[in-house]
């Protein structure tokens, strides 16, 4: 057998040591489980990552879309039967009446309106007696017209009664979100309950980063997008607040499918499903909530500019904020 020179015998045998290392370190990375690139494992091949599916983010998607479609599917349903054709049908017959009614509740209220120290051109303005006169789209048949509209946004009537549209719906949101923001974080401090997070804005950071289940209502097991991230529960939101949404923006008319007949308008519908306590049945007593309900409301708004500004200051709740600001409280 003829013999190899030893210059490429030597360097037959590097090549073999350096393949009875590589092979080995992989042997060990296999083993060990070798968390090292596959390009630095396998050179000249790339392993592509294998796509993993969460099944609990499925069945929170699955469960978000069954939960969220099902009223619509609910009232197009009864809408298209034969009883909702039948309800529609009586609405329709007794309209006529009901109309008549609601208009002769109007008549009353215009007349409370007249009467009401806080409507006419009696009302109060928003800077006293310093007051110049008011705009002349302004003229003292809102709620809470203060005369005031310095840049004349409400000049045009379809803006002016958009914009009363909508600052009614923010006040409204604004004084849910205060009751909130304030209920958890006094039944903490009290001892009442205790809560994961009572801080107003800590809880959406705390409920995803904590083993805490997000069942819908506080119901355990009734999850919505409780397993997910943020994108899925805002999803959620967006999904299950189309309905009202759409309802509103399609008047008090969308209820008449279902046999509902709402007297008022989008903002003050009435009826027995809005008002069944049937507190807007007296005029003058209507005029005054309405009044009450934006005052309390645009408080309400300016409220949670506080609450905005002191969580990013003091990174406490409000309440603790007060009871912080009260005498003696930096001595307890």
């Amino acid at each position: 057998m003829r013999r190899l020179p030893a210059q490429t015998h030597r360097a037959t045998q590097l090549r073999s040591a350096q393949a009875l290392c590589i092979h080995s370190f992989r042997l060990l990375g296999k083993k060990r489980g070798d968390t090292r690139p596959a390009a630095h494992r396998r050179r000249g091949q790339q392993v592509c990552p294998r796509a993993t599916l969460n099944v609990e983010a499925v069945k929170d998607v699955a469960g978000l879309v069954l939960f969220s479609a099902l009223p619509f599917v609910a009232v197009q349903a009864l809408a298209d039967s034969q009883y909702g054709k039948e309800l529609l049908e009586n609405v329709n017959a007794q309209k006529p009446v009901l109309q008549k009614q609601a208009q002769q509740r109007e008549e009353e209220r215009r007349r409370a309106r007249q009467q009401s120290p806080w409507f006419g051109n009696g009302r109060p303005l928003w800077l006293g007696p310093l007051s110049q006169q008011p705009p002349a789209h302004l003229s003292g048949e809102l709620p809470g017209d203060y005369g005031f509209d310095p840049a004349g946004l409400g000049r045009h009537s379809a803006q002016l009664s958009k914009f009363v549209e909508l600052e009614l719906l923010h006040a409204r949101w604004a004084m849910l979100g205060a009751l909130g923001a304030l209920i958890p974080e006094v039944l903490q401090l009290t001892g009442a309950t205790t809560f994961l997070e009572d801080r107003w804005w800590n809880v959406g950071y705390v409920k995803l980063t904590s083993d805490e289940e997000l069942a819908y209502l506080g119901i355990p097991g009734l999850r919505i997008a409780g397993g997910s991230g943020v994108a899925i529960i805002a999803l959620c939101q967006v999904l299950l607040m189309f309905g009202p949404e759409y309802a509103r923006s399609c008047g008090i008319a969308a209820l008449e499918p279902l046999g509902i007949f709402l007297p008022g308008d989008k903002n003050y519908p009435g009826g027995w499903v809005f008002d069944p306590l049937n507190l807007s049945g007296d005029a003058e007593s209507y005029e005054a909530m309405r009044v009450r309900e934006i005052k309390n409301g645009r408080l309400a708004m300016v409220a949670w500019l506080g609450f905005a500004a002191q969580a990013a200051v003091t990174r406490q709740g409000p309440v603790q904020n007060l009871l912080d600001s009260l005498p003696g409280a930096a001595s307890t």
